[in-house]
């Protein structure tokens, strides 16, 4: 095995003292916050599941030991900002999830973290911002095993709902030909979520890689009790094959079954095939297909149904 030229570690070392020092990753109030940095990380990872992550899953995601861990969730419970409950997966399981003491935590540090950045990189021009994100880049892909792999989901926030109407108009009109007459349908889904939003009972899931958005899915209420409808599944070219919307899809699912629904709908066209495969391997069954010209085009729209419960006997 060869060993390090002893100016390449004095290079790192005098690097990561210095990068330590800029964001006061050994403060014992990190960012001005009531935690430390390691804290705030195991605050960050709960905060993107929108059902929570299991003790074990939040371990992998942070790489603290479970006594330590064990230690930082305990002070959260005890202040509130966590709270164990089933998961909706595994019901012999138990997810950490935050409170709304905890999510606005976790708004709050977010709000200053990205503040502090931003006070950073001011007096940066935009040819020198891109140098460092891109030497931020090649640090993560020389040193990293598989973080910058990773696809994570979280809820959405500020600005999704914009990307979320964008990649669909510019998406379908690429891939089949949609005009501004779909985009417009996406764009009235999302204003009717967000001004008619039951947190609840509704979601949106956004999947996420290194801060780019890769996908999403909402789930809302239906037009009856006890019925949800899936929307908006959408992944992006790059992130297909990856069993994200398998993943994405799943977790509908879950929240759907977590929440009591009776059963979860979707509207979807017959010519989008991959999504109906992704629908079928769910259990979804498709219950009807009409022709339409809702967007303009000749389209077949199929209704699919997922029953997650027995009918009651009458």
């Amino acid at each position: 095995m060869s060993t390090a030229p002893s100016e390449t570690v004095a290079e790192i070392r005098r690097f990561n003292r210095f990068y330590t020092r800029l964001i006061g990753a050994l403060d014992e109030a990190h960012l001005g916050a009531p935690y430390g940095l390691t804290e705030g990380r195991v605050l960050y990872e709960v905060a993107q599941a929108p059902d929570g992550l299991t003790p074990t899953e939040t371990m992998e995601r942070t790489g603290l030991d479970s006594g330590y861990l064990s230690r930082i969730l305990k002070r959260f419970e005890g202040e509130g900002a966590m709270v164990r409950v089933r998961s909706p997966r595994d019901g012999r399981s138990v997810n950490i999830r935050l409170t709304e003491r905890g999510r606005g935590l976790y708004e709050d540090l977010r709000r200053v973290a990205e503040g502090a950045v931003e006070r950073l990189i001011a007096p940066l021009s935009i040819a020198r911002r891109q140098r460092l994100v891109g030497a931020m880049r090649t640090i993560e892909a020389s040193l990293g095993s598989e973080p910058s792999s990773r696809i994570g989901l979280r809820a959405h926030r500020v600005g999704d709902m914009g990307w979320v109407i964008e990649r669909h108009g510019a998406l379908y009109a690429r891939e089949y030909g949609w005009d501004e007459r779909f985009e417009g349908l996406v764009a009235r889904i999302c204003a009717d979520f967000i001004e008619g939003l039951d947190t609840a009972a509704e979601r949106c899931w956004i999947a996420e890689r290194d801060g780019v958005r890769l996908g999403s899915v909402f789930l809302v209420k239906g037009e009856d009790d006890g019925q949800a409808q899936l929307r908006l599944l959408l992944i992006e070219p790059e992130a297909r094959g990856l069993g994200l919307g398998k993943r994405l899809v799943a977790e509908c699912v879950g929240f759907a079954r977590h929440v009591g629904y009776r059963e979860i709908t979707l509207w979807t066209q017959s010519v989008l095939v991959a999504a109906r495969r992704v629908y079928a391997a769910a259990g979804f069954e498709l219950v009807e297909s009409r022709p339409h010209r809702r967007i303009g085009v000749d389209l077949v729209g199929e209704t699919w149904r997922l029953r997650l419960s027995p009918p009651t006997a009458a």
